[in-house]
C-alpha cells in the first residue's frame, strides 16, 4: 500500500483537537489540517496497491477463489461456516457481519500498553470525539502488523522497533546518569517529556541525524493510528461526515471550496 503521510494540525483545524500535548507533537512546518488529513485518507483507500497485497506464495486474487496455501497449509482462512450464509468468512471473501481476524496478533500486551500512550499522544480525546486508544487505535495496529503479508510484516519490524526505540531514548534523555541503562519508560514520562521526544520524530524531514528511523516509525503509526481512528462511528462524526443521504435539493460548492480543492484557477 502507497505511503501516505497523514499528519494533524490541530493548530490549523477549527473545532479540532487543541491541546497542548497534539500542538506540540505536530508543530513541525507543513502539516495538515484534518480536513487534508480526510482526503489524503480518501485518496490512500483509492489506491489499488491494497488490493494487490499477496500472502507469500498466494495470488491474493480479487474476488475469492480457493484459499491460498503454504506449503500445503491454509493460510488466513477462518473457520466456515460464516455467519453469512454468502460469505466464505476467510481473507478474500469475509464475513463482514460478523469479521474475525484470521491471523495471529503478534503484539504483546506490554508493547500494546506503550502503542495505546503513543496513539493518545497523536490523537487525544477532546471535546468533540473521544481519544485513539479508547476506540482502539492501537488493536487495529496490532491486526495490521500481524496480516500474513510482506508489507504488514516490515511494519511490524518497524512497530516495535520503534517501541523499543522510544523507551532507549526516554532513558538516555531522563535516565538518572550514575546508573547507566536505567530510566523511565516513554509511557510513564510525564505528558510534556515523551511530547519532547516525539517532536523530533514528527517529521522525517526535520528529524535529527540518527532519528531517521524514529521518524519512520512515528510516521507509520501516525498514518495507522489516524486510518483507525476516522473510520470508526466516533472519527466519522468527529469529521461531521453524513455520508449519502437523501435531499429535497442539491446546492453545488461554492466556488472558494473548488478553487481550495484546486478544481478551480
Amino acid at each position: 500500500m502507497t505511503e501516505l503521510p497523514v499528519r494533524t494540525n490541530p493548530e490549523d483545524a477549527p473545532g479540532g483537537k487543541r491541546t497542548d500535548e497534539a500542538e506540540s507533537a505536530c508543530s513541525a512546518p507543513n502539516a495538515v489540517d484534518r480536513r487534508h488529513a480526510i482526503k489524503i485518507m480518501a485518496l490512500a483507500a483509492a489506491t489499488p496497491g491494497l488490493a494487490s497485497c499477496t500472502v507469500d506464495g498466494g495470488n491474493g486474487s480479487e474476488g475469492g477463489g480457493d484459499p491460498v496455501t503454504d506449503g500445503g497449509d491454509v493460510v488466513a482462512d477462518t473457520p466456515n461456516p460464516a455467519s453469512n450464509p454468502k460469505a466464505r468468512g476467510d481473507a478474500w471473501d469475509p464475513d463482514l457481519i460478523d469479521p474475525v481476524i484470521p491471523w495471529d496478533l503478534e503484539l504483546e500486551d506490554d508493547e500494546l500498553a506503550s502503542l495505546a500512550v503513543l496513539c493518545d499522544l497523536i490523537l487525544p480525546a477532546d471535546e468533540r470525539s473521544p481519544s485513539a486508544s479508547s476506540l482502539g487505535a492501537h488493536d487495529f495496529i496490532n491486526e495490521w502488523v500481524s496480516a500474513p503479508y510482506e508489507g504488514n510484516g516490515d511494519d511490524l519490524v518497524l512497530v516495535r522497533g520503534g517501541l523499543r526505540w522510544l523507551d532507549r531514548e526516554s532513558t538516555r534523555r531522563f535516565g538518572d546518569p550514575s546508573r547507566p541503562g536505567s530510566g523511565p519508560r516513554f509511557r510513564d514520562l510525564p505528558i510534556e517529556r515523551r511530547t519532547a521526544i516525539c517532536d523530533d520524530i514528527c517529521y522525517a524531514e526535520t528529524a535529527p541525524p540518527g532519528f531517521e528511523f524514529a521518524a519512520r516509525f512515528f510516521d507509520r503509526v501516525r498514518f495507522l493510528a489516524s486510518t483507525a481512528f476516522w473510520t470508526t462511528p466516533e472519527g466519522m462524526d468527529d469529521l461531521q461526515y453524513v455520508g449519502n443521504v437523501p435531499i429535497p435539493t442539491w446546492d453545488p460548492p461554492p466556488d472558494e471550496v473548488l478553487r481550495h480543492i484546486g478544481l478551480l484557477p
